[in-house]
């Protein structure tokens, strides 16, 4: 009913936009090549989506009915997560910002090389993103997907986002409406786990 790709476009795009990643593509771009910036960010987004999907591969070793129900069970647990999180949620977007500043850091714009540029940018956003939960969004939609189709459709998510970070981050910092996106990922997690549901059942 939903492919792999589809999934994976949408819940990348909506989850990561006002993440810490999305922050650093930001305020990378900032103080440097919007272009360098972008690329950079991409392709450490690329590697974790790889990666990611790689150890949901692994989640296939074990009976097809239990690995779909244990992503049921995610998809509905990330939903409720989110949606409590977008309820009691109180500065979150303005943390994720602040925590994406002291990482990069307040140095002044200055040009650098085209290598040092890249090798910051990747570093920063892959660290970033270990562990975050688009991270385990790919890991859960690659135990129940064709991995080539996760990773197409997480990665073309990935790049919209930091697009729209390098592009225009500085003004969507202040007017993204951080309780509408969260609560718009919760219900997307909500749907797809309903959607999966169906598919163990069936």
């Amino acid at each position: 009913m939903l492919t792999g790709f589809t999934a994976g476009l949408l819940l990348i795009t909506v989850s990561e936009l006002g993440d810490k990643t999305f922050f650093i593509g930001a305020i990378l771009a900032m103080r440097h090549s919007r272009r360098w910036v972008f690329l950079g960010v991409t392709a450490a987004l690329f590697a974790m989506t790889v990666l990611s999907v790689l150890l949901g591969q692994f989640a296939t070793v074990f009976p097809r009915h239990y690995v779909e129900w244990v992503t049921v069970a995610l998809f509905f647990g990330f939903g409720f997560r989110l949606l409590y999180q977008a309820i009691c949620q109180s500065g979150q977007l303005k943390r994720e910002a602040t925590a994406a500043a002291e990482t990069v850091g307040y140095q002044p714009s200055s040009q650098i090389a085209i290598g040092s540029l890249l090798s910051k940018a990747f570093t920063l956003t892959f660290v970033a993103e270990w562990g975050d939960r688009t991270q385990l969004a790919t890991i859960t939609l690659a135990a129940a997907h064709p991995p080539v189709s996760v990773i197409a459709g997480a990665t073309l998510g990935h790049a919209i986002c930091a697009a729209i970070a390098v592009a225009c981050g500085r003004l969507l910092c202040g007017r993204m409406s951080e309780r509408r996106l969260t609560a718009l990922g919760g219900i997307l997690f909500m749907v797809f786990g309903a959607i999966a549901a169906i598919e163990a059942s069936g």
